[in-house]
């Protein structure tokens, strides 16, 4: 199964034109949290849609900055699996949406009990033993993605714990741009492909027999040009 996976787009949906290719010839899009910017249903509609007029195979949660209402447009659209799980070809996709409070306040924030609450819940929708990807816009705490350059290490304790006990495929997360990059815990590989609105993206292999991902991240150097491999 081929993904190609997105976060933090807030609202930039002309990046999605400029991989329209790339989107296009993947079994799966991913939308890891932060659609919008403060935005609720409009302008999670706009990226959704712009999106699915390319390829309409698209999995999503919410980030802090995506309001209600833009978490009901995931939901109406069929494409929202915050707290839920979805089976596809074998393989389980269980999300998390939000983050934990921010130094600025955003619309969609949760507590370390809330998100092991929320975890437990989306991962209980699985059979026993089902390979899966975890997609949550808040990564792990005390890794290479949660790594904030004025904050050290913020993210979740919860997401941590989970992954450690769980051992997904693949953790899929955004939220801290500055924290692009790939890091592992056990036997799980983490993955922030770096937000779009930047021009950052991954495209992800995953192999249901032995549980394997692979990972290349992209950057698009400008709107338009062809993107190219970077790890």
């Amino acid at each position: 199964m081929v993904i190609v996976a997105l976060t933090d787009i807030h609202g930039h949906t002309g990046r999605i034109g400029s991989i329209a290719e790339e989107i296009s010839q993947a079994d799966w899009i991913v939308l890891a949290g932060d659609l919008t910017d403060l935005g609720g249903e409009g302008p999670a509609s706009a990226v959704i849609e712009a999106v699915a007029e390319i390829n309409p195979h698209i999995l999503a949660v919410p980030g802090n900055c995506d309001r209600v209402g833009a978490a009901s447009y995931l939901s109406l659209r069929g494409v929202n699996i915050d707290a839920d799980a979805r089976v596809i070809d074998g393989i389980g996709f269980v999300g998390l949406g939000g983050s934990l409070p921010c130094p600025h306040i955003t619309p969609n924030e949760l507590s370390e009990e809330q998100m092991h609450s929320r975890l437990a819940q989306a991962h209980a929708a699985l059979e026993p033993a089902t390979p899966f990807v975890l997609v949550s816009h808040e990564p792990p705490q005390n890794t290479l993605l949660d790594h904030a350059r004025r904050g050290g290490h913020v993210g979740s304790r919860s997401v941590r714990e989970f992954i450690l006990q769980a051992q997904p495929i693949l953790c899929l997360c955004g939220h801290i741009h500055e924290a692009r990059g790939t890091d592992t815990l056990g036997r799980s590989l983490l993955l922030d492909p770096g937000p779009l609105r930047d021009g950052h993206f991954a495209r992800i292999v995953l192999a249901r027999h032995g549980a394997t991902a692979r990972v290349e991240t992209y950057e698009l150097a400008d709107i338009g040009q062809a993107a190219t491999p970077r790890w």
